[in-house]
């Protein structure tokens, strides 16, 4: 058990601190909408920022500790220097990226889709998130998604004054998605349903067979799907299954992703949605009054990237393999119940061999007396004490990073 006195050295809760601390240099107090009151600063820049303080190991935020492809860089630089691509791209995307895209997707998917009217370009998969639900979702709709979720679906649902309904995915149940607790999520109200597969953080792959169960209940009940698909090409257990692939299901879905976690450019933020021309419609009347556009240079490096050969997965995949099976073993070996992922580069573990009341407080111990960052994922459920019992890791590291944090827990964390 870890001991009482080493708790009370923990800071206590860092978010609360952080928004305190900006107060007081302040000379008027914090002010934020009605709607985002309720939300505290995200986690991710909370923990980042205490890993550089304290000069932590961070296993925390999901970006990782090198660059991609030469390759794509190039294509960017070389858009920099070209005179007409420095200029704001065409609204929903520079063409030769949303040909790119449309080839990927078919090559994918098998689904044909038509790069002017189906594809629009985003700044990251984050702003095509906030561009389907802004422009998609009416105050009083009911949208269903999957607890643990990334943070942004539940801000930007309470931006637009939609209620967001969880359906719980449970470790001890192998987080899979419990059929009677969805198909009575579904109502009247229901307007839509998002999927982020493989999910961030459980590192689940949603099976085809779980893929059918949401396409027949939104056929059943008229409802829209938004999936995010950021981590498609990151599956190490099962296959990827585009929702939009199954049958009935391309009228009514949006098909997002981005080019951050595949080629390991998250700073470039250039994602897509992928829709029928009726649906792309209300995504790009929210994203032209969003960002208008994206970076002009970083299109033309992500149509390199998209164009990359079939062996770049293949070795990303290999890579990654490395890279979990690093962490995994070593969080079995510390003392952790691992689940271990199918996907993504997020590992999700059970810390209360450990002893410590919750997963902040176990967190702020993490970086303030281990030397390693991680992510308390309490606040990815509504009800918090869902995953209290939780923590996440990432792997998007190299591999002597991830040793290194290994041999500072098995060094410093103590039952």
């Amino acid at each position: 058990m870890a001991a009482t006195a080493q708790k009370d050295e923990v800071v206590g809760n860092g978010v609360a601190a952080a928004a305190a601390a900006a107060s007081a240099v302040m000379s008027r107090p914090l002010q934020v909408s009605k709607r985002l009151e309720q939300f505290q600063p995200t986690v991710f820049t909370l923990m980042s920022s205490l890993a550089l303080t304290h000069q932590a190991i961070n296993l925390g935020q999901g970006f990782p500790n090198f660059d991609g492809p030469d390759f794509i860089r190039e294509a960017a630089i070389q858009a920099l220097r070209t005179v007409g691509r420095n200029q704001y791209a065409r609204g929903f995307g520079v063409p030769e990226l949303n040909a790119a895209i449309s080839r990927r997707f078919e090559k994918d998917t098998g689904l044909k889709v038509d790069p002017d009217t189906e594809i629009t370009v985003t700044c990251g998969c984050t702003e095509a998130i906030s561009s389907t639900i802004l422009g998609l979702l009416d105050p009083g709709d009911e949208i269903i998604m999957f607890a643990p979720f990334f943070d942004v679906y539940q801000v930007v649902t309470a931006m637009v004054g939609a209620k967001m309904k969880t359906v719980v995915l449970r470790p001890e149940n192998g987080f899979a998605v419990p059929e009677d607790e969805l198909r009575a999520a579904f109502t009247s109200k229901t307007r839509a349903i998002l999927v982020n597969t493989p999910h961030n953080p459980t590192g689940k792959v949603f099976s085809r067979g779980e893929l059918e169960l949401i396409a027949s209940l939104c056929v059943e009940h008229d409802v829209l799907a938004f999936t995010d698909e950021v981590y498609s090409r990151l599956v190490f257990d099962g296959e990827h299954v585009s929702l939009a692939s199954i049958k009935g299901m391309f009228e009514r879905t949006v098909t997002m992703s981005s080019m951050g976690k595949t080629y390991s450019f998250t700073g470039w933020k250039v994602g897509w949605a992928i829709a029928p021309p009726h649906l792309s419609y209300g995504i790009r009347q929210a994203h032209s009054n969003i960002t208008f556009s994206t970076a002009t240079p970083l299109q033309w490096g992500a149509v390199a990237a998209l164009e990359a050969p079939e062996s770049y997965y293949q070795d990303l995949r290999s890579a990654y393999i490395a890279r979990k099976d690093i962490l995994v073993q070593g969080l079995k070996e510390v003392g952790f119940k691992v689940y271990e992922p199918q996907g993504t580069y997020f590992v999700m573990v059970d810390h209360t061999p450990f002893g410590f009341k919750d997963d902040m407080e176990f967190c702020m111990h993490l970086v303030h007396k281990v030397g390693v960052a991680a992510i308390p994922p309490s606040g990815f459920y509504e009800d918090p004490q869902d995953g209290k019992h939780l923590v996440r890791f990432a792997f998007c590291k190299d591999e002597d990073t991830l040793k290194a944090a290994v041999r500072k827990l098995r060094d410093h964390l103590k039952y």
